[in-house]
């Protein structure tokens, strides 16, 4: 196990009064995504655990409300270098390894966590290196097309592989995106798993008769299309909010369904707590916070029957066939019509959406982090 760097790095307090040092984590972020929020929550629940953060951001610049919030927390140095699917071609992140060494160097870095395989690929640290796989566009083509990686596209392919390869640990949030990592990859050292967690919801709004989803809908992995031709063969009106179109000239049009166009995430939430019924048809998920948010906020789920939510929502949605929008209208009307079978499944829901909380991602990081810190400590623990 590689040495931790402990240069020049400071102390707080601990609860008991003794002086301890502060750990120095660099994670790499985007703005677009879910990555986003999966790092300032969880720099928010461990930096009173002794630890703090230099964000390194890549791909389209952050808002201004970003910049604050990743602040609160650490330091956020960002690179005009693509996200890598974004990227046109594999020489534009050539820069990485280089880009990810220097912060390392001048930082005084212990640990550092990568939120896309890829990133990891080319480096050659003396610290512990965590990659965390939320999605990639391997797994996506496996899951959406059902097929492999484009041949122009095998560059993906190379460097994710080459970025497990160096890794310590690689965590994926479900046994679902776990197994498709292996089936896509072949065997991955050090791959385990942590659930995403979310902030409770507070469901105290009246449910009214509508059906809402939320998602990028131009990414076909989020199956709009069969969603949107199920609307008109529902009993209660569908409604959909989230972005058509995407950074790289995707776009989905939404016909039939009331659509909302893109909205904060507060907006998108209050939509979830008023509705009985939020649905997602995704064909990929590597987890899915649309649903825990959902179950949290008190609706009974409909969700597309796919590896990812069979594991995390069983005994608490129903299921359609992801492809099938006469199944999905079918799903949706058998809870609007039965108010017994949509109030045990909200319950359930609720209740299944306790067990992925902020504290428990947290807790399971924290633990990975100081087994790559103090690798003696933690067998012995």
């Amino acid at each position: 196990m590689r040495a931790p760097n402990t240069a020049n790095e400071p102390t707080i307090a601990s609860p008991d009064g003794a002086a301890r040092r502060s750990l120095h984590i660099l994670i790499s972020v985007d703005a677009v995504g879910g990555v986003w929020r999966y790092a300032m929550d969880l720099a928010a629940s461990l930096g009173a655990a002794g630890y703090r953060f230099t964000f390194a951001g890549f791909g389209p610049q952050p808002s201004a409300a970003q910049r604050s919030e990743a602040e609160r927390f650490g330091e956020l140095v960002w690179f005009d270098v693509p996200l890598d699917w974004t990227a046109e071609k594999e020489a534009d992140l050539d820069v990485v390894p280089a880009i990810l060494s220097d912060l390392v160097r001048e930082r005084g870095i212990e640990l550092v966590h990568l939120n896309l395989p890829s990133q990891a690929c080319g480096l050659t640290l003396d610290i512990p290196v965590l990659v965390v796989s939320h999605s990639c566009v391997v797994t996506w083509f496996a899951g959406v097309r059902q097929s492999e990686v484009p041949a122009d596209w095998m560059w993906q392919y190379r460097l994710n592989r080459a970025g497990f390869d160096v890794a310590d640990v690689v965590v994926a949030p479900s046994h679902a995106h776990a197994d498709m990592l292996r089936k896509s990859y072949g065997h991955i050292d050090g791959l385990g798993v942590v659930y995403n967690g979310t902030k409770p919801v507070e469901a105290s709004a009246p449910k009214e008769n509508q059906v809402f989803s939320a998602g990028r809908w131009w990414d076909d992995g989020k199956n709009g299309a069969v969603l949107d031709a199920a609307a008109p063969h529902t009993v209660w009106p569908v409604i959909m909010a989230g972005s058509q179109r995407g950074p790289n000239g995707q776009y989905r049009d939404l016909l039939h369904a009331r659509y909302l166009g893109e909205l904060p995430h507060g907006e998108i939430m209050g939509w979830m707590t008023r509705s009985a019924i939020v649905a997602s048809p995704s064909l990929y998920e590597p987890f899915g916070l649309a649903p825990l948010e959902a179950a949290q906020a008190g609706a009974a789920l409909v969700l597309a029957d796919i590896p990812t939510y069979r594991e995390l929502w069983d005994g608490a949605a129903v299921f359609a066939p992801a492809n099938d929008a006469e199944a999905f209208a079918a799903a949706i009307n058998r809870l609007a019509n039965d108010d017994l079978l949509r109030g045990e499944l909200a319950r359930n829901a609720r209740e299944r959406s306790t067990r992925f909380t902020l504290e428990a991602q947290a807790v399971a990081m924290q633990s990975i982090y100081q087994h790559l810190l103090h690798p003696v400590a933690a067998m012995e623990a």
